[in-house]
């Protein structure tokens, strides 16, 4: 069983920066790829950035390229999203996604899910 907990969320302003971490439990870090996806209300549940956690390739959504960085650290079996320049559009509950195999873009490629964590940025 895998277990994915989210944290870091809150309100900030428009061009400031949050840090998401999404802790691991069970044989994530050897075989999976974990992804971020964000939900806001009214919308469908989108992809923003996903990682392999073998080898570390990533890849990103065009509109958080060059702002959002994802990362992980083995050792403690957490992965990160360094959120930098916000806008008011990246406002939505953020989720942490794992699945046993490569990167993927769409939810339903995913099998463990977070609870998430909200972000909103004000403008």
């Amino acid at each position: 069983q895998v277990q994915l907990v989210e944290s870091g969320g809150g309100l900030v302003q428009a061009g400031g920066s949050l840090r998401l971490s999404c802790a691991t439990s069970g044989r994530t870090f050897s075989t999976y790829a974990l992804g971020w996806f964000r939900q806001a209300p009214g919308k469908e549940r989108e992809f923003v950035v996903a990682i392999n956690l073998n080898g570390g390739s990533t890849y990103y959504a065009d509109s958080v390229k060059g702002r959002f960085t994802i990362s992980r650290d083995t050792a403690k079996n957490t992965v990160y999203l360094q959120m930098n320049s916000l806008k008011p559009e990246d406002t939505a509950v953020y989720y942490c996604a794992a699945r046993r195999s490569r990167v993927a873009t769409t939810p339903n490629e995913y099998n463990y899910w977070g609870q998430g964590t909200q972000v909103t940025v004000s403008s």
